[in-house]
């Protein structure tokens, strides 16, 4: 609060102590109609107004900032080079590199005295802790009057944007075929693709068919030549190994660690950019999704890879639940794609939702967050949707836990 008020008056802590002297010598001075002590009143008046003119020298410095990266990995040490050219004396300064309080603390340069022409130069390192967009900056000389009752600023140099992705590490997710795949089992709520890349089975050739799709050889098999009776077959085909992924991150804080920012949520954070970063990689198309929708187009290889790392520095947790989510991507009937959930907390109509996706033949991996409270009922919820669940903990290597899957039990 006093850094506010500083910051707003121009007044330190002692010259608001001298305000309040002088505010109850007033007080004082009217109860008691006291001429002596209107005197000491005005006087700290006019100690607090000297100080403000005394203060008012503006500095004819010229400030040079080495070129900040705009994008930073989490955990990069950054060095930042300062250089003060004065074009006239400077005496008593402190220069200021501010920054964020997630970034570190400001980097402070005090300046006894800089002769005219002369050039000053400083370095010093911040380490970007935590992902986000973060101002570096400005770059403000900071002075003060001879009684350290008021204190002047003046922005040297302008603040720069960075972001800071999120950690990414070498995660693993082989997206194989859907469940179901052998005929005569089919799923209970989709049906076979009439082309995909992987054979399905044969079935009767009905009107609307493509005649390319006839395979002539089984059907010379079924030809009865004296009873002139015949069946012609087509292929039909499973869709398989798809190459769209979408990777669905819940963006509420059920379930998720206390804090600002909260442990897990981090956590689920660096397991979607590791996950994305591992399908860009192979060649996949890949969209981000959150709970209140798509955090950014899909994208596709490593050129639009910087794009989809600045959407997750962005992100934020949100009022509104997984549910919503999870109920757009069903209603959007799509079933050609991977799906991958990251979450702290299943209730029952997610686990609704999610086994219906997977009675659609949608590939789903679910991954929990989990940690020291996380409610048994939520993993036992997971457990029993019927897809691959992965459980991924604070601080765990992610290229090993996500070739453990935890269970997934089958329901045909």
């Amino acid at each position: 609060m006093l850094a506010a008020v500083e910051r707003r008056t121009g007044l330190t802590v002692n010259g608001l102590v001298v305000v309040a002297l002088a505010v109850l010598l007033f007080a004082i001075a009217r109860a008691l109609s006291s001429p002596g002590v209107f005197m000491l009143c005005y006087g700290a008046l006019a100690v607090i107004g000297l100080a403000y003119v005394l203060a008012r020298r503006r500095l004819v410095v010229t400030a040079e900032r080495s070129e900040l990266p705009t994008r930073v990995r989490q955990g990069q040490l950054v060095t930042v080079q300062l250089a003060l050219t004065a074009r006239r004396t400077v005496t008593t300064v402190v220069v200021s590199g501010e920054l964020p309080a997630t970034l570190g603390t400001a980097a402070e340069v005090p300046v006894a005295r800089l002769p005219a022409g002369q050039r000053m130069t400083h370095e010093y390192v911040f380490t970007a802790r935590h992902r986000g967009v973060y101002d570096v900056g400005p770059l403000t000389a900071v002075w003060t009057d001879p009684f350290t009752l008021t204190k002047r600023r003046q922005q040297l140099a302008d603040p720069v944007q960075v972001i800071v992705h999120p950690r990414v590490e070498p995660a693993y997710d082989r997206i194989v075929s859907r469940e179901w795949e052998d005929p005569p089992v089919r799923p209970p709520v989709t049906k076979p693709w009439p082309t995909g890349f992987e054979f399905y089975g044969l079935r009767d050739y009905v009107a609307g068919d493509d005649p390319r799709r006839i395979v002539w050889r089984a059907t010379a098999r079924t030809l009865d030549i004296d009873a002139g009776t015949g069946r012609y077959l087509v292929r039909e085909s499973e869709q398989g190994i798809t190459d769209r992924v979408s990777l669905l991150l819940d963006t509420s804080g059920a379930g998720h660690s206390p804090g600002t920012p909260s442990e897990t949520f981090e956590t689920a954070v660096r397991v979607v950019a590791s996950l994305a970063s591992h399908h860009l990689r192979d060649g996949m198309t890949v969209s981000v999704h959150g709970n209140t929708g798509r955090l950014i187009r899909p994208v596709r290889g490593q050129r639009d890879r910087v794009a989809l790392m600045d959407a997750l520095a962005r992100v934020e947790q949100e009022r509104i639940g997984l549910r919503e989510s999870v109920e757009r991507i069903v209603g959007d009937g799509r079933r050609d794609r991977h799906l991958v959930v990251v979450t702290a907390s299943v209730d029952a109509d997610v686990a609704r939702r999610i086994r219906l996706l997977r009675d659609r033949a949608v590939s789903v991996l679910l991954v929990m967050v989990v940690w020291d409270r996380t409610d048994p009922i939520t993993l036992h919820r997971a457990a029993r949707i019927g897809c691959p669940v992965v459980e991924v903990h604070p601080g765990a290597p992610l290229g090993q836990v996500l070739r453990h899957v935890v269970t997934q039990v089958g329901l045909r």
